[in-house]
Parts: C-alpha cells; structure tokens; sequence
C-alpha cells in the first residue's frame, strides 16, 4: 500500500498555476502453463512520481521513478520550469482552467494492492490446467495464462479533489486447440477474472471450468463447420462483439482530443448517428444498479468521476474529456484523465463504456432472421477516426429460418460504425460485461466494455 507523502506538498504550489502531483505503483504479473509446462512465470513493478503543471493553455510534465518527499518536491520544480519555459514562447495565451465546484474533496476508493506468493498462482493455473487435460485429452493444444494488473495511485491538487485509489484486476485465460474436420488448425479462448484479487476472483473455480467446458464444445462445433457467405448479412452481434465496436469504432471517436483532431464525431454532435433503439454510456463506477466491472472513483486530473452519456436514442450527446477540452467545449470534466504508468502523462480514455439494454429477448431475435449469422465472439480489431472499422471473428453460428445452424469458421467483419448502428433493429435485454480490456491509445489502459446482444446489417468477409 502506498504511503501518503504528497499531502504535505501543497505549500510548493505555485500562484496562478494549476498542479497535479500523482504517486503510482503498478504491478504487472504473467504466468503461462502450456501443454502442462510452466514456460513463462514473470513479475514487475514500478513505482515513482510525477507532476503536471498547467500554465493558461500550456503544461509541463516532469516525472522520476522514486516514490519519496525528495523526488515530489523535484518534479514539481521541474514541471513548473516547464511551463513556465512554453508559456513563454507561446503566442496564444488561455485563461486559467475553470475553477472545480469539489476541489476540497479527498476520494478514496478503499481497495488497496494485496501481495500474493507467485507460487499460489502458479499451483491455479496447474489446477485448471489439470482440469483440462483431465476432460478432454484429445486436445492438439492447451495454454492457461495467470495475468495481473494493479496499480495505485496518491493524487494531490492545487484547485480539485484529492485521493488515493486502487485498481486490482486479474483474470485466467484459457486456449483451446484441436483440428477441424480437413486437418486445419482451429483456436478459441475465453477467460475468467476481473476487478480484484486472486482470492477475489478464483476462490471458487466452477465458473472456469463452466466456461472451459462451453469453449470445447463450441470447439468441436467449429470443427465441423463451413465458412461464412460474404455479403452483407443480417446478423446478430453478441455482447463481446458489440461491445468492441462500442468500445472502438464510437468510442475512440468521442474521446474530446480525438474530436479535435478530426474524429467523425466532431460534426455530428446532436444528431443522429445509430438507431433510435441505440443508446451507449462510458459509466464511472456505477453501472445499471451494480458496481462496474473496473470503477474509477477519481481521475488523474483530480476530477471525481461520473457517467458520461455518449449516445442516447441513437442521438450523440457528448465527449468524453479533461479538464482542458472541457473548457474548450464548455462542459463539466467526468473523469476521464488517466494515465498508466506514473511517467505517463494522463490521456482521456475509456472506463466502463457499455451500449444498453433493450426489451427483445435473444430466443426473439434469432427466431427473426431468416438467413444470416450469429457472432459470438472477436479476435483481433482495428477502427479509425472516421468509425470504419474491421474485426476477426472467432465464432459464429448461421441461422437459418429462425434457427441456430452450422458453426462458421474465422471470418472477418467490416463497416462504418455509424452506418452500421443505423441498422439496428433489435436489441436484447441482457448486458455482459468485457472486465479485462487493455486499450492501447499511446500508451496501455485498463478498460472494460459491453453490452447486449444487437441485430443489423453488417459486411462478412467470408472465406
């Protein structure tokens, strides 16, 4: 647990700038049992401290990796002399950031980093692994990966809230190998984890061996499947895949800085970008009445987080931003300011970005397609500013007269986000959550997405 020693460094502000000073600890661990052989059993951590200056529309940013009374009161000097430097040379002078309605608030999300011998995880994942090669030895391959990662932040403000907060979060993969009917290697994976600890997470394995159990049966279907048609298709995108496309190919659009630099969503602010049954929310840390799959309390910046309402009945309502594009847009800052590592300066990114529910059931909408597919799962992805986008896919059923059919081999799925939510004519009742996403926007970021089940029109690869 990080100690405290930032509080007392409020004297070393300097009038008529905006300072930051942040304490960070990460711990980052990996362990891989492939074929039953431990191959890789890794640990790291760092730690040190960091300090942003804002000086009317410039920043300086100092940081050094040791976390001490000696190394805040550096960067803090050295941020200052930064700002001032480029205020200096800049033409284009800005006001001060507008003043912060809870800057007396001090935030603390009261779950902190617990240690755990490394040998406690590996003898978990020998477990499962044992699970696997128990139940289905007629596997070509199976790999099951441990990975954590932690971080805890000290935050310490001149004009907004102060804290001191926590991120644990561990997950177990698994990986499924075995060969299709016509001697192709085929692949699935899933895994189990989430917000928390170890104990947190795994005290009990059912919900593993659940999931393993389901991944090797969607396996041996696979194996006897076909390729899909290419085309667009009416489809229904379960919640991993929609939500990925949240997460991607709209949300990346509506990160403030994003929009700045030219995004799509820049002119298409008030209007209407998806379907009416549409609506997608970068939630804090509530979601839908229970706690989100990684709750942010209070960002980099200082700002206590909230909802940021995206899209609503298919109209885009808002950014997401710091406290700079705030201004700039004349809206309050939700908390969206965070950086990974402490010699990284915090960036606007993503938390719990999820699209709602609806009221049609699952059963309902497959029973409405006459002839398209079912995407259950995605692989790697890519989008770009202006929302087009294309992703793997790593599962799949046809449907067929209203009816789940053949399993279909990878394909991969293509569009323009906004076209494509425009499609949207159903959408089911139920959420799943992502609670393991690392998204990699200059630098790395936990993350998680979600969303129900959504049925549209969409371009397959096929073959």
């Amino acid at each position: 647990m990080l100690e405290d020693i930032l509080k007392g460094k409020k004297s070393l502000f300097e009038t008529g700038m905006q300072s930051v000073l942040r304490g960070q600890e990460n711990r980052v661990r990996r362990i891989v049992i492939k074929q039953g052989n431990l191959v890789v059993n890794e640990r790291s951590e760092s730690s040190g401290v960091c300090a942003k200056v804002y000086k009317n529309g410039v920043s300086g940013f100092a940081s050094m990796a040791e976390y001490t009374p000696e190394a805040a009161e550096m960067v803090l000097k050295a941020a200052t002399e930064n700002a001032h430097y480029l205020y200096k040379y800049t033409e284009n002078k800005k006001a001060a950031l507008s003043p912060y309605a809870s800057a007396d608030a001090y935030v603390e999300s009261k779950r902190f980093i617990i240690d755990f011998e490394q040998k406690k995880l590996v003898d978990l994942c020998k477990q499962v692994d044992d699970y696997i090669v128990n139940k289905y030895p007629k596997l070509t391959s199976r790999t099951v990966v441990y990975r954590e990662d932690t971080m805890e932040k000290v935050i310490c403000t001149s004009d907004a809230a102060d804290g001191h907060v926590a991120y644990p979060r561990c997950a177990l993969y698994f990986v499924l190998n075995m060969e299709s009917k016509d001697g192709q290697p085929l692949e699935l994976m899933d895994l189990v984890g989430g917000f928390g600890h170890a104990d947190d997470n795994f005290k009990d394995l059912s919900e593993v061996y659940t999931k393993i159990d389901n991944v090797y049966k969607r396996l041996c279907d696979k194996a006897e499947g076909v390729y899909a048609e290419a085309g667009v298709k009416t489809v229904i995108l379960d919640s991993d895949v929609a939500g990925m496309i949240a997460h991607e190919a709209v949300g990346h659009t509506v990160e403030a800085d994003l929009v700045i630099g030219g995004s799509v969503a820049g002119p298409n602010l008030g209007k209407q970008v998806a379907s009416e049954l549409v609506s997608i929310v970068d939630y804090a840390h509530t979601a839908l009445g229970q706690q989100a799959p990684l709750p942010v309390y209070l960002d980099d910046e200082g700002i206590i987080a909230q909802d940021a309402v995206l899209v609503e009945n298919g109209i885009l309502k808002g950014y997401m931003h710091n406290r700079e594009t705030a201004d700039r847009f004349g809206v309050a800052p939700c908390g969206n300011a965070r950086g990974w590592d402490f010699s990284d300066e915090p960036l606007i990114r993503m938390r719990n970005t999820v699209v709602l529910p609806g009221k049609d059931t699952l059963e309902d909408m497959i029973a409405s397609v006459d002839d398209g597919y079912y995407l259950l799962s995605t692989g790697n992805g890519q989008a770009d500013l202006t929302g087009e986008f294309m992703f793997g896919i790593t599962m799949g059923y046809e449907i067929k007269n209203g009816k789940l059919g053949r399993a279909i081999l990878d394909t991969t799925v293509s569009g323009v986000a906004f076209d494509m939510l425009k499609t949207v004519d159903m959408v089911s009742d139920k959420v799943k959550w992502e609670a393991n996403g690392t998204c990699g926007k200059k630098q790395p970021m936990a993350v998680s997405m979600g969303g129900p089940a959504i049925k549209c029109q969409i371009t397959i690869g096929g073959r």
